[in-house]
């Protein structure tokens, strides 16, 4: 077999095809700013790149959760903030109702009061944020409660349901997310069932039914009811300000933490500009002095193996 391609044009294409290359690899990390764009530029590091990549989309997913729960947090701390300044209104009202100059007539407009308060509070504890009702447990398309002022208790309780979802924390475990309607706003004695002291929905029916009857022992016995709602309520809003501490300081961390991991894709993944630039106006400064050399090189042709 005749072949014109001598050894020295053999090596001089292989030199050109790896020059070729070059600039190939340093355009493409130019242009695209990377120096992995796919898992054979560098085989050994691909696993732990893919890794960093997920671990950073968890974080991000994390992040968006937090900020979810943040919101639902803070409106619930100020539906329960609202359920304080109602309950004070409450007792002082229970208060006056309470004293030998209010008559049964003045004790059955603050029974009208007190009704008013009790709705309101209903309205707290359907308190909704995009759709759904966060005081509802993990059933929070309903609430957990409606109001029927046609009932002796207007207070209707519908079907109850946990809150068994946790908010994950960035930096390992997770933690509530919540409380629920029956939780803070009537709480029941485990053993019976029966509305606890401190049930806000009780002491507040059991004031307004004392009130309508013109029951002064009542009226007083609602009171001390009305302090330990209060004191109910005061629990709740402190589990929330605790939930909103904990969720800032875990988005804190996520945001740290998404800039720790973007770093370490970057540092991996990232072309170096500088050299990129270089390696490729070498290799084009290469490529043009090899292609004028060739040139000037001595050529054999056909004639040169016939006899």
């Amino acid at each position: 077999m005749i072949t014109n391609v001598d050894p020295q044009s053999a090596s001089f294409l292989a030199n050109l095809d790896r020059v070729q290359a070059s600039i190939a690899t340093a355009n493409s990390q130019v242009s695209s700013g990377l120096r992995i764009t796919q898992g054979s530029d560098a085989p050994d590091e691909i696993s732990t790149l893919l890794q960093l990549r997920a671990n950073l989309q968890q974080n991000t997913q994390i992040q968006a959760n937090l900020t979810l729960a943040q919101t639902d947090a803070s409106a619930a701390d100020n539906a329960i903030s609202s359920s304080i300044q109602l309950m004070d209104s409450a007792v002082s009202l229970a208060t006056q109702a309470a004293t030998a100059t209010t008559d049964a007539s003045g004790r059955a407009d603050i029974a009208q009061q007190i009704q008013s308060i009790q709705q309101q509070m209903v309205a707290n504890s359907q308190t909704n944020v995009q759709g759904r009702y966060i005081f509802s447990g993990d059933a929070d398309s309903t609430p957990q409660y409606t109001w029927d002022p046609t009932a002796a208790n207007p207070v209707v309780a519908g079907t109850q349901s946990a809150s068994t979802r946790l908010i994950q924390d960035p930096a390992g475990g997770s933690f509530p997310a919540s409380l629920t309607a029956q939780q803070i706003f009537d709480d029941q004695d485990p053993t019976t069932g029966a509305p606890a002291t401190d049930n806000v929905f009780n002491a507040l029916n059991t004031l307004q039914q004392a009130l309508t009857s013109n029951n002064t022992a009542g009226i007083t016995n609602a009171v001390t009811l009305l302090q330990a709602a209060s004191a109910q309520l005061n629990t709740s809003e402190a589990f929330y300000g605790n939930l909103e501490n904990t969720i800032q300081n875990a988005n804190t961390y996520a945001s740290q933490n998404g800039v720790q991991l973007q770093t370490q894709i970057s540092d991996i993944q990232d072309a170096d500009i500088t050299s990129a630039a270089m390696e490729l106006t070498q290799g084009n400064t290469q490529l043009q002095a090899a292609m004028q050399m060739q040139g000037q090189m001595p050529h054999s042709s056909l004639f040169n193996y016939l006899g």
